[in-house]
């Protein structure tokens, strides 16, 4: 494939989403994206405060969740689990996660839309690992019940289903099959609860494009239905006023628009 044919092929799969990133970044600046700013804020500083012998403990009742917690607990700490970095990753990576994927999507679905999104996938995560417990080892879908004590936290899931999203909105299918072919392989070469869970985030996004789509091309259907056939005009009404204004105009001296 020569270069201009890239060029056609990069400019298909990425120029509306770039178009759109680019254009409210040129407009607005840092503010086009608030929600994400306080985000990375937010996670910076829960890593400073859990690394803190004085902070761990709190955020961990407020952020930290677990497979053993009963479910009403999970559901509380899962929203702020988001921004609570994970204890055995680098938190440079949470946050530049954090900045790059959550700023596309605050710009291309809106912030209460990215929040929405980014929770669900979280959620998915989360009720995922019970049930994968409760199915046991002996199965692919399963974890050992171990894994119920593992620490699970950070915005890994969140990000992969944003990505996800975003990509299919802008009809970025390279891109999308690529995140979801990345956490197949992921799963593949380590199928730990992490990895589980990223794939259970992408189901949970997937089926909401799904619904996504068909609420769009229902909203299309009924436009296409509004518009009226090709030959008609505006109304009676409509054309009636039209014709006794250019009648007015040209008694009145002024010249006849051109059409």
């Amino acid at each position: 494939m020569n270069r201009a044919a890239l060029r056609r092929a990069a400019h298909t799969e990425w120029g509306p989403l770039y178009g759109t990133v680019r254009t409210a970044l040129a407009r607005k600046k840092l503010r086009a994206i608030p929600m994400t700013l306080a985000a990375v804020v937010l996670t910076a500083v829960f890593q400073v405060v859990q690394n803190q012998s004085w902070g761990f403990q709190p955020v961990q009742r407020i952020g930290s969740v677990q497979a053993q917690l009963p479910w009403w607990v999970a559901l509380l700490r899962t929203p702020l689990s988001l921004f609570v970095p994970a204890l055995d990753l680098p938190v440079w990576g949470a946050l530049v996660q954090v900045l790059l994927v959550f700023g596309i999507a605050e710009i291309c679905l809106g912030k209460w839309r990215t929040l929405a999104i980014s929770y669900v996938a979280t959620l998915a995560g989360t009720m995922y690992a019970r049930l994968a417990i409760h199915i046991g080892p002996d199965s692919v879908f399963g974890l050992p019940a171990e894994a119920a004590k593992v620490v699970d936290t950070g915005p890994s899931a969140a990000v992969v289903g944003l990505a996800v999203f975003v990509s299919w909105r802008y009809r970025a299918w390279f891109s999308c099959a690529v995140v979801v072919l990345a956490m197949v392989v992921e799963v593949l070469v380590k199928p730990n609860l992490a990895g589980k869970e990223h794939i259970a985030a992408v189901a949970a996004v997937l089926a909401l494009c799904a619904v996504d789509e068909v609420r769009r091309r229902r909203r299309e259907g009924r436009a296409e239905g509004d518009v009226p056939p090709c030959g008609r005009g505006p109304g009676r009404g409509h054309g009636r006023s039209l014709g006794r204004g250019r009648n007015r105009g040209q008694r009145s001296g002024a010249p006849a628009s051109r059409s």
